[in-house]
């Protein structure tokens, strides 16, 4: 590859001229240049319809828009690759992704470990949602993303806002009464919220199945929390006002660099890996590229900065946004507090021990104030993704969810 690359360079010798103020163009260059000289896995460069149509599936996208005006893009697979089985209506399962992530993380998986996949197959009506300020939610009515105000929100909003039109509009537009829910990460932080606080969208939902489960923060063991004593005006000023980490061609560049080769490999494990935990010997390497070019999919700054509180404080509330700014935006001096234990729809929760996103003892307390039915389970050796892109996802979980979901 190297040999390839060395030649294509030199045959293109303007590139060379370029100045270091150029270094963007460069590196686009030499982008290039590894899509010609080297082997590359199609779906590094599919989008998520193209990624389920590729696989034999059906797609649909869809737009739902919240009652502050975001415009999210959500996509749906009606049934598996044999086409619709039976009689009636499918069971309907939403699907939401965590953290600087999107609606790829359910089918990056080879097709017998991704989740959305084997749920079709299995007779189930998958939808899958996106978050705003990802990839697929970028929108809004009025605002533009290079709108300070476009990113005024973190998971709060997710909670208030998203949740429910999504649930919403998915109902509707299936005629079912409920949906299954599963979240992964902050999949299940804004269930959390969701849920214990508007109880007409929780009824809405039969069950609530939560990997990796995110509500307490306080025993993280994750880079965020040195960000965590971060005074918020400092993170603003290193990381802006706007969006964080969004899916763009520096990434796509590492999926076609250094996660294709064994001695860069290790650079490739990139800031959701970082951020949650790396498990080398459950992690199809091969598959790396694809996962990276589509994560991280961006959020707010502002969202990374309620997960930074979370973490300084311990507790699971709403954005801290000082005395002042808490009078005015909630009418007392501190935050409120979510209140889990208001929530009454079912839940199973499964965690892993070496999560250090959703630690343990976190997880420990979060079941200790859930007040509804649920059932958990601790994984041993598993970490954060191992949930979404582990080997052994499908034989070690997704075939318990599905018998779950159909008993």
């Amino acid at each position: 590859m190297r040999k390839c690359l060395e030649k294509k360079i030199t045959a293109t010798p303007h590139i060379m001229n370029l100045k270091v103020g150029n270094f963007c163009v460069i590196c686009f260059a030499v982008f290039i240049q590894v899509v010609h000289c080297h082997a590359v896995d199609p779906d590094v460069f599919r989008n998520i319809t193209q990624l389920i149509t590729s696989k034999g599936y059906p797609c649909e996208d869809h737009t739902v828009t919240t009652s502050d005006d975001f415009i999210l893009g959500i996509q749906r697979i009606p049934h598996g690759v044999h086409g619709l089985e039976g009689n009636g209506p499918r069971p309907v399962v939403y699907l939401q992704h965590g953290l600087l992530c999107d609606s790829t993380l359910w089918v990056t998986n080879i097709v017998k470990d991704s989740l959305a996949f084997l749920l079709a197959d299995a007779g189930f009506d998958v939808w899958l949602g996106n978050s705003r300020g990802n990839t697929y939610s970028r929108r809004h009515k009025t605002l533009s993303p290079k709108n300070p105000k476009f990113w005024d929100w973190s998971w709060d909003e997710m909670a208030q806002y998203d949740i429910p039109a999504v649930i919403d509009y998915i109902i509707n537009t299936t005629g079912q009464q409920q949906l299954y829910y599963i979240g992964h990460s902050q999949g299940t932080l804004i269930g959390f919220s969701a849920f214990s606080q508007n109880q007409q969208v929780a009824k809405k939902v039969k069950l609530f199945i939560a990997l990796a489960p995110v509500a307490y923060l306080g025993h993280t063991k994750t880079p965020l929390k040195i960000l965590a004593h971060w005074p918020e005006q400092v993170y603003f000023e290193v990381f802006g006002d706007k969006d964080f980490l969004p899916s763009n061609w520096f990434f796509k560049l590492m999926a076609l660099t250094a996660c294709k080769d064994k001695l860069t490999l290790p650079i490739c494990t990139n800031v959701l890996f970082l951020l949650c935990g790396y498990d080398n010997k459950n992690l199809n390497q091969s598959r790396l590229p694809v996962y990276v070019s589509h994560s991280p999919a961006g959020t707010s700054v502002k969202n990374m900065i309620h997960y930074s509180q979370a973490i300084k404080s311990g507790k699971y509330q709403k954005y801290d946004y000082g005395t002042g700014g808490n009078k005015q935006h909630y009418g007392q001096a501190t935050p409120p507090q979510y209140n889990v234990s208001n929530m009454r729809t079912p839940v199973v929760l499964y965690s892993a021990v070496n999560d250090w996103l959703a630690d343990p003892k976190d997880v420990s307390y979060l079941k200790s104030q859930l007040h509804t039915r649920y059932n958990s389970t601790e994984i041993p050796k598993w970490n954060h993704l191992d949930f979404a892109w582990g080997i052994d996802a499908g034989k070690i979980l997704y075939s318990q969810l599905i018998q779950i979901l159909k008993n």
